[in-house]
C-alpha cells in the first residue's frame, strides 16, 4: 500500500535525532592521529588474534577477507531460510518486509520505538531488530520472517559481534558505551564506556579479529577497541566537523575505508597502524559502504547527493557514479546474487533496486517512514559479524 510521504521540513526535523545526521560542510583540514600503542607495521592477515582464549575462524584466503561472501556461496544454515529484505521504518516503528522477486511489501509488523538496523546474528540463525528508544531488540525467524517477541536491551542503536562469536557489541549510542552481551542470551556481561566517543555506532574488524575500528559520528573522531581485551587503545582525530559514518575493511586487510556524511567521501586509514593516510571525494552525505560479489568494487551511497558511488578497490578511485533521481540512499546491502544493491531511502519512505550490472534503478517499493538500517537475507557468509551484514 502506497503512503503518503512526510512533509520534507518534518522529515528532516524528526530524523535529525535519530543518528546519522547532517551537518554543515567545513573546509578540508588534515590532523595528526593518536595511534594505538604495540600497533604492528604490517597487516594481519592470519585469520586470529593471537590472544589465549580467543579464537576467530581462519580466512579462506588470506588475501581476501571476503572470500566466504562470493555470489551464491550460502552458507548450508542459511539454504532454506526465505529470501527477504527487511525495513526497519525508524519513525513508522515498523519492520517490512520485501519479496526480492516481486518487489512488493508482503509483510509489516510493529515493533520498538525507533526501530534502526536489521542485523544478522554470528550463527546466522537469527536477526535482530534494534529498538533504539525502545530500549529492546526484536528476534526475526529467517526461516520464516516472522517476528518473536522482544528482548529488553537498553539503548541498542547499532548492534556487531566479536569475530570469535562470544559476545554481541551493542553501540549504545546515547549512553556512549559498547555493552558486552552474550550473543545468544543478550544477557550483560561487560560495558566498555566511550566518553570521547559522542554517536559511537558503525565499525568494522581487522582481518585477524583483534581490534574493531568505530566511528564516533558526533565527534569528528574514530576510536580502536582491542576486542578479546575489551578495552579502548587508541583514538583517531578526524578534520573538524567530521561526521564519520560506515566503516569497511578492504578485501586485502590492508586498509579501512570510513564514510564521511559531512566531506561527502571516503577516509583511507591503514589497518595495521591506523594512520589515516588520504581522502577520497564520492558525493555529498557518503553514509553506507557494501563490497560487491566479487570483492573488487566497494559502493558507496551518497545519501545527500541521491547517488551511489563504485570505488575500485583496486586504484582508490571512483569508477561509476549512479543516479538515483529524487532519492536519499541510505543503508542496505547486496543480493545473494550480487545482481542487486537494495537500499533505504532514508527521507522517502522508499526502498530502492539498483541494477549492478547497469547502475539503473530497477524499482521503488513504498515503506514506512523513516526507512533506515535494511538487511538483504540470507547473504554468503560463514559467520556475521553484525550491522546489516558484515560477513567473513
Amino acid at each position: 500500500m502506497r503512503k503518503v510521504a512526510l512533509a520534507p521540513a518534518l522529515t528532516l526535523s524528526v530524523l535529525a535525532i535519530l543518528g546519522c545526521g547532517s551537518h554543515a560542510r567545513r573546509p578540508l583540514h588534515i590532523t595528526s592521529q593518536i595511534v594505538p600503542p604495540g600497533s604492528s607495521s604490517t597487516p594481519r592477515l592470519r585469520g586470529h588474534a593471537g590472544v589465549r582464549g580467543y579464537h576467530v575462524p581462519p580466512l579462506l584466503d588470506p588475501h581476501n577477507v571476503y572470500a566466504a561472501d562470493r555470489r551464491g556461496e550460502l552458507s548450508p544454515t542459511v539454504r532454506r531460510f526465505a529470501h527477504l529484505v527487511y525495513v526497519p521504518n525508524s519513525v513508522s516503528n515498523t519492520v517490512d518486509e520485501i519479496d526480492p522477486r516481486t518487489f512488493a511489501v508482503v509483510r509489516r509488523f510493529p515493533v520498538g520505538a525507533v526501530p534502526q538496523h536489521v542485523v544478522p546474528s554470528y550463527d546466522l540463525r537469527t536477526l535482530w531488530v534494534t529498538n533504539d528508544i525502545g530500549n529492546s531488540l526484536t528476534p526475526i525467524n529467517p526461516r520464516t520472517g516472522a517476528p518473536g517477541p522482544p528482548v529488553p536491551v537498553d539503548d541498542p542503536y547499532n548492534m556487531y559481534f566479536s569475530p570469535d562469536g562470544r559476545f554481541a557489541l551493542v553501540m549504545a549510542e546515547q549512553r556512549r558505551r559498547i555493552d558486552f552481551r552474550d550473543a545468544h542470551t543478550m544477557r550483560l556481561r561487560h560495558s566498555l564506556p566511550v566518553p570521547e566517543c559522542p554517536g559511537v555506532n558503525h565499525a568494522d574488524f581487522t582481518a585477524d579479529g583483534r581490534y574493531m575500528l568505530a566511528s564516533c559520528e558526533f565527534g569528528a573522531r574514530m576510536i580502536v577497541v582491542d576486542v578479546p581485551k575489551r578495552r579502548l587503545v587508541g583514538t583517531l582525530q578526524l578534520p573538524v566537523g567530521a561526521s564519520p559514518q560506515d566503516v569497511k575493511l578492504a578485501p586485502d586487510g590492508r586498509f579501512f575505508y570510513v564514510a564521511d556524511l559531512t566531506y561527502g567521501g571516503l577516509w583511507k586509514f591503514d589497518a595495521a597502524t591506523f594512520r589515516r593516510l588520504r581522502f577520497i571525494r564520492t558525493g555529498a552525505g557518503a553514509h553506507g559502504l557494501y563490497p560487491d560479489r566479487s570483492a573488487t568494487h566497494l559502493y558507496v551511497s551518497n545519501r545527500s547527493a541521491g547517488t551511489i558511488s563504485v570505488l575500485s578497490f583496486k586504484t582508490g578511485r571512483v569508477a561509476a557514479t549512479w543516479t538515483i533521481p529524487g532519492g536519499s540512499p541510505d543503508m542496505g546491502g547486496v543480493s545473494a546474487s550480487g545482481r542487486v544493491l537494495w537500499l533505504s531511502g532514508r527521507y522517502d519512505a522508499a526502498v530502492y533496486a539498483i541494477d549492478t550490472r547497469t547502475g539503473k534503478p530497477m524499482h521503488r517499493i513504498p515503506v514506512g517512514y523513516g526507512p533506515h538500517g535494511l538487511c538483504v537475507y540470507p547473504q554468503p557468509g560463514r559467520y556475521s559479524l553484525g550491522h546489516t551484514g558484515v560477513f567473513r
